[in-house]
């Protein structure tokens, strides 16, 4: 079961949303042809297969105009969906109703085609043992709300944030001077509960990273072949496995051979970045 997001997290993105389209005047087209009190039932409907995520959105974007709304999802986040599927059933002041479609719709489709895509990725894993994680490449303002929608279509979740764990990159590397002198400084400042991660970009600074155990390693643009001698490299190291995370260039048609050299975790940024919006619809009853 998919753990729901507080609405404290969506609330402020919704009502953003609603106020950058509703402007100054409010729904000038909904006021001018719909008269007051009068009531709207609808559906949203899916236009295409996919995997649901932000239903809550939808909730909270009709509520916010109407505090009467009633909202009914017919399916959950992370349940997948044929083409026609009715997602959400609602009433609500036909006016608010019209408000609030355009946010409501946008975050539906926005959020489905992440998890959507996300499901693609997962199923080209499967059976390999391998797991499929977002990065922080998103939407600015979406995070949570991407992330989340990552987790409904059966990826995990890398960083949140620069403050979740130590991500020690290449530019980090450089300014440093080595790989074993950026791990030392991370681990002497880093506090007990904080995880180290490196990013290297060849088999040499591998070697280098596994003599510092590090939590995660990170092996940035490797080629298939890099990928598996890096697996057996970190099988035999005297110093302990860490996690292996592969990165950079990964698309569906490469992750499963990706998967398949041994690595624990394959990050794609296409994830959030790249996914398109699902095409769904509100159908007036």
């Amino acid at each position: 079961m998919i753990r729901r997001l507080p609405d404290l997290l969506i609330e402020p993105v919704v009502r953003m949303a609603l106020a950058e389209d509703l402007g100054r005047a409010g729904d000038l087209t909904a006021q001018a042809c719909i008269p007051e009190g009068s009531r709207m039932r609808a559906v949203f409907a899916a236009r295409k297969p996919g995997v649901l995520a932000g239903v809550d959105c939808v909730r909270l974007a009709l509520l916010a105009m109407d505090s009467g709304a009633t909202v009914a999802a017919r399916l959950g986040d992370g349940d997948a969906f044929e083409a026609d599927a009715v997602l959400v059933e609602a009433e609500a002041d036909a006016r608010a109703f019209l408000a609030a479609e355009r946010t409501a719709l946008n975050l539906l489709g926005r959020l489905c085609g992440v998890a959507t895509l996300t499901r693609a990725y997962v199923d080209a894993v499967a059976g390999t043992g391998a797991r499929i994680a977002d990065t922080r490449k998103t939407t600015p303002g979406l995070r949570a709300l991407e992330k989340h929608a990552v987790v409904c279509g059966g990826g995990v979740n890398h960083r949140f944030g620069l403050d979740d764990a130590i991500l020690i990159k290449d530019n980090h590397v450089a300014v440093c001077g080595g790989v074993a002198e950026a791990i030392r400084r991370a681990r002497a400042a880093a506090g007990h509960l904080v995880r180290i991660e490196i990013e290297v970009d060849g088999l040499d600074q591998l070697d280098e990273a596994l003599a510092e155990r590090p939590d995660v390693v990170m092996l940035d643009n490797f080629t298939p072949d890099m990928l598996r001698e890096a697996v057996a490299k970190a099988a035999g190291s005297s110093f302990g496995r860490p996690v292996l995370e592969a990165s950079g260039g990964v698309s569906l048609e490469t992750v499963r051979g990706i998967a398949k050299t041994g690595v624990d975790v394959i990050s794609v940024g296409a994830l959030t970045h790249s996914a398109p919006s699902l095409d769904i619809g509100l159908d007036a009853l």
